[in-house]
């Protein structure tokens, strides 16, 4: 497969002029041959499309990282014009950053919140590089770098608001109902109470410590849980938390729902080792059959905890510690 990308990205280029090239090679993020071609000439850097879009405004507004990258190892003095640079409209780099991504639609990105953090994140990223006039400046529409942003993102936001009020309030369902079955549980203890002394009559058994603990873990990280994604579901969903305040709720939320899981298993077969005594036969597959529903989980929403988690705190795409390539 990425042999045939390469091929077409290579066959995309190959009959253009040196400039075209250029453009369609940074829309297109082939980095090498960017590279290699302002290698050779270098003042190619400072060339324009007819809307006066150099490399570095192109592969912004078409999210290419490998090409904007590149600004990074880039002579200071000539980083200097490119930053400070505007098009045809009068749009500076953080203008063409707050345009919506033209191939969203295409990005390996699995839904319309990741997408939305990853345009703040591309926003953000170029409001560090930029100068500081650049974002209060108007372009030739009036309109702000931000003023710009929020239009363009403006149905980015609410179907990503959809989709996290969605995902929250299956969420909560399940996790209201483990806090009501544990609730009910640490108080339908195994064996009962001993009628003379009002203690647990399996008290002193490692086994019925084990229940206990694992249902309290269960029920407290159950209700944290309930708790994070009832903040998901009464926040204001502006544009802002798509950054890291709504994908930290879902990452805790998420993963103490799975702890809370997890824990309910335990506590299930704890109690049957004290209702059933010595009968192996009948325990053993029992507790097998209840690691299903903690495999089940991990199988259908890990992949999920996993995309959000490196999508908020893995290394960013942006490389600030690129050596100079000129």
């Amino acid at each position: 497969m990425g042999n045939h990308v390469s091929t077409f990205k290579v066959e995309a280029v190959k009959n253009c002029s040196v400039n075209d090239a250029m453009f369609e090679a940074a829309k297109l993020g082939i980095v090498e041959f960017v590279i290699e071609l302002l290698r050779v000439t270098q003042p190619i850097i400072y060339r324009r499309r007819e809307d006066r879009r150099d490399v570095f405004m192109i592969a912004i507004q078409h999210r290419q990282e490998s090409i904007f990258n590149l600004l990074y190892g880039t002579h200071e003095a000539w980083k200097g014009r490119i930053i400070n640079w505007k098009d045809k409209k009068g749009n500076s780099l953080l203008h063409v950053a707050g345009e919506k991504d033209p191939n969203f639609q295409h990005a390996r990105i699995s839904n319309s919140a990741f997408q939305m953090q990853r345009e703040l994140q591309w926003f953000k990223e170029v409001e560090r590089v930029v100068p500081e006039w650049c974002k209060e400046c108007k372009n030739q529409e009036g309109k702000t770098p931000y003023e710009v942003f929020t239009e363009s993102h403006k149905e980015l936001v609410k179907e990503g608001a959809e989709w996290m009020k969605k995902t929250s309030e299956s969420f909560t369902f399940v996790g209201a109902l483990i806090v009501t079955i544990l609730f009910a549980a640490a108080f339908t203890l195994p064996g009962g109470n001993d009628q003379n002394t009002g203690f647990p009559m399996f008290l002193r058994k490692r086994s019925f410590m084990i229940f206990i603990i694992s249902d309290a873990v269960s029920f407290f990280a159950a209700s944290t849980s309930v708790l994070m994604f009832l903040g998901i579901l009464t926040s204001r969903s502006a544009q802002e938390d798509f950054l890291e305040s709504l994908p930290r709720k879902l990452i805790i939320g998420l993963s103490t729902l799975f702890i809370s899981i997890a824990a309910m298993m335990v506590s299930f077969s704890a109690a049957l080792l004290i209702t059933l005594q010595d009968q192996w036969w009948a325990i053993i597959p029992i507790i097998m059959m209840a690691s299903i529903p903690v495999t089940l989980f991990v199988w259908l929403q890990f992949p999920l905890l996993v995309e959000i988690f490196v999508s908020t705190y893995a290394p960013r795409i942006f490389n600030r510690k690129m050596k100079p390539w000129l």
